[in-house]
C-alpha cells in the first residue's frame, strides 16, 4: 500500500509505540489513584504532557482530551458570547458553531478568497467588541493553507473576545503564534495514537466543562490513559528532534509530487501552504473511478471526517470552485514515513489511470 492520505491520519512512530507497550502491558494503574503504582502512571503522564507543552505556547497549561474534536468541542460550548469563524473549518468546528446557533448563539463565517485565505476586511468587519470567540485553523486540513492566525488574533484581543487555533494540522509543522488562546491538537496526526488529543489553555482562559465527573484534567473529566499520553509525549518529541529534517523532507516530496502533476491545478495558495498537503484537479477526472482503479493507493477526494456525507469539500466550494471542479479534486498528503520513490510511482500511476479516463471518454 502506498499511503498519501497523511492528512486524515499518520503512521505510529515505532518509539511511541515502544513507549506504549510498558503502559498496556504492566502499568495499568489508574493515573488519578493514590497508591504507588497510581502514582508511577500518573508521573508518565506529567512526563508527556511537559513534552507536548513544549510545542505549544508559554504560559498555559495542556489538558488532555479523548482527541481534537473534544478538545475543540469544549473550548467552543464552553465559551460565551457570538463567534466568528471560518468558512473553511474542519466539520468539528463548523458542526459545533452550528449547534451553538441552534441554541441561538449569534454566528459569523468568514468568506475566503480563491486562495483558500480568510478575507481580511470581512473579518475586520466581523470582530467587533461583543464577540467572545475567534475560531480558525492554522494548516487546512483539506488544501494546506496557513491562515494568518497571529492577525486574528490581535483582531480578537482588540474586541475583547479569546482566540481559539485549531493547530491538528500545524502542530509541530508550523510556528503556532503565542498569541493565541485555546490550541487544539491531535496525537494520531503526529505519529501519536488515536484516541488522544489536547487542549491547551492560556493561563486564566478557563472553558465551562463540557464533561462532568472527576474534574481529572481540571475543567475535563474523565480517566487518562498512561499509554496514549506516553505515545502522545514522545511523537510531539520526536516532531520537535526531527523539525529540520522532516521540513526538508517534505519540501523535497512536494517538489517531486508537483513535477509528476504537470497539468494538474493547485487549489489554494502554494505560497502559504504546509508542504506536506497537495490538493490538486483536473477537470473531468472521475474521482471515484480513480479510488476505484488504485486500490493500493491511499488518497482521498477531502477530509476523512466527511467521507460518507456523499457532498463534494465544503472547502473546495468556500474557495470559489464548482461542483464539477470539487468533485475532479484529490487531496494528496506526505508525511516523515513516505519515499521518493513510492510518490513517484503512485503519481506516476495515478497520471496515467486519469489519462485513461480522458482516452475512454
Amino acid at each position: 500500500m502506498i499511503f498519501l492520505d497523511y492528512q486524515a491520519t499518520t503512521p505510529l512512530a515505532p518509539e511511541a509505540l515502544d513507549a506504549m507497550l510498558p503502559w498496556l502491558r504492566d502499568g495499568f494503574a489508574n493515573p488519578h489513584s493514590a497508591h504507588r503504582a497510581g502514582r508511577t502512571a500518573k508521573a508518565a503522564v506529567e512526563v508527556a504532557r511537559d513534552e507536548v507543552a513544549r510545542l505549544l505556547p508559554v504560559g498555559g497549561r495542556v489538558a488532555f482530551t479523548s482527541g481534537a474534536t473534544e478538545a475543540l468541542n469544549w473550548a467552543i460550548k464552553g465559551s460565551k458570547g457570538p463567534i466568528v469563524t471560518l468558512a473553511s473549518e474542519h466539520a468539528a468546528v463548523l458542526d459545533c458553531v452550528a449547534a451553538e446557533r441552534a441554541h441561538g448563539r449569534g454566528v459569523m463565517v468568514l468568506p475566503l478568497g480563491r486562495d483558500g485565505l480568510v478575507d481580511m476586511a470581512a473579518a475586520r468587519a466581523a470582530i467587533r467588541p461583543g464577540v467572545g470567540l475567534v475560531a480558525a485553523m492554522l494548516v487546512n486540513n483539506e488544501i494546506g493553507v496557513v491562515q494568518p492566525i497571529a492577525e486574528l488574533a490581535a483582531m480578537a484581543h482588540a474586541a475583547g473576545a479569546v482566540m481559539l487555533c485549531d493547530a491538528v494540522q500545524g502542530y509541530g509543522r508550523v510556528a503556532i503564534p503565542d498569541t493565541v488562546d485555546l490550541v487544539a491538537v491531535s496525537a494520531h496526526k503526529v505519529h501519536g495514537p488515536k484516541g488522544i488529543g489536547a487542549l491547551w489553555l492560556r493561563d486564566g482562559v478557563a472553558p465551562a466543562p463540557l464533561l462532568h465527573g472527576g474534574n481529572q484534567e481540571d475543567g475535563r473529566s474523565g480517566t487518562l490513559s498512561p499509554a496514549l499520553c506516553a505515545g502522545f509525549g514522545v511523537a510531539a518529541r520526536l516532531m520537535r528532534d526531527r523539525a529540520e529534517e522532516d521540513a526538508a523532507h517534505m519540501a523535497r516530496l512536494w517538489s517531486v509530487a508537483v513535477e509528476q502533476l504537470a497539468g494538474w491545478t493547485i487549489n489554494g495558495a502554494v505560497d502559504s501552504r504546509y508542504r506536506g498537503n497537495l490538493n490538486v484537479r483536473r477537470d473531468g477526472v472521475d474521482v471515484n473511478r480513480l479510488m476505484s482503479d488504485l486500490r493500493d493507493m491511499a488518497f482521498s477526494a477531502g477530509s476523512a471526517c466527511a467521507s460518507g456525507s456523499g457532498r463534494s469539500s465544503h472547502v473546495l466550494r468556500a474557495i470559489g470552485l464548482s461542483e464539477a471542479q470539487a468533485r475532479s479534486s484529490i487531496r494528496l498528503g506526505f508525511g516523515r514515513y513516505t519515499r521518493e520513490d513510492e510518490v513517484r510511482d503512485g503519481l506516476g500511476r495515478l497520471v496515467a489511470a486519469a489519462d485513461a479516463q480522458r482516452v475512454a471518454a
